[in-house]
C-alpha cells in the first residue's frame, strides 16, 4: 500500500510531465516522405541554417521492434532533423537563460503504415513569451517544405 507522501510525489510527477508535454503543430499532406524531407531539408538551408543532425527513428524503432516485443509498425518513415540559429538561440537565452532547454530546434516527418499517401511534418509548440519567436521559425520552415508558404 502506498503511503501519502509517495502518492503526492508520483501524483506531482505525473502533473510535471504532463505540464511539460507540448502540443504539437502538425501539417499533413499528400506527398511522399522523400519529397517533404527533402524540402525540409531545403527550407533549413534557405533560412540560412546548418543541420546538426538526422535521427532516423521509425529505422531505430523497426529495427528493435522485436527486440522489445512488439509486433507494431509505428511508422513507415519517421526522421527528425535538429538544427539550430546561433543569433535566434542568443535571443532567446539572454531572455531566459532557462531557453537551453529547447535547443536544438527540431522539426520531425513521418509517414503512417495505414495512410500511405500521406507524410506529416511538425513540431512541438513552445511557452509562451521569447520561445514563441523560434515556433514562429520552425513554422515558416515546416510550411516551406510542404509549399505552404
Amino acid at each position: 500500500m502506498m503511503n501519502f507522501n509517495t502518492l503526492l510525489f508520483a501524483a506531482a510527477a505525473l502533473a510535471a510531465t504532463s505540464a511539460f508535454a507540448q502540443d504539437a503543430v502538425t501539417y499533413t499532406v499528400e506527398q511522399s516522405f522523400d519529397d517533404v524531407t527533402f524540402g525540409l531539408e531545403s527550407a533549413i538551408l534557405d533560412e540560412g541554417l546548418v543541420i546538426d543532425s538526422v535521427s532516423h527513428v521509425g529505422e531505430m524503432l523497426e529495427r528493435t521492434r522485436a527486440d522489445v516485443g512488439s509486433d507494431v509498425v509505428l511508422y513507415t518513415n519517421a526522421d527528425v532533423v535538429s538544427f539550430c540559429s546561433a543569433a535566434l538561440s542568443r535571443q532567446v537565452m539572454e531572455a531566459d537563460p532557462m531557453n537551453i532547454q529547447f535547443c536544438p530546434y527540431d522539426i520531425f516527418v513521418m509517414q503512417r503504415p495505414e495512410s500511405p499517401n500521406e507524410t506529416t511534418i511538425g513540431y512541438r509548440s513552445f511557452p509562451d513569451g521569447p520561445m514563441k519567436e523560434v515556433e514562429a521559425l520552425l513554422d515558416r520552415i515546416a510550411r516551406a517544405a510542404v509549399g505552404k508558404d
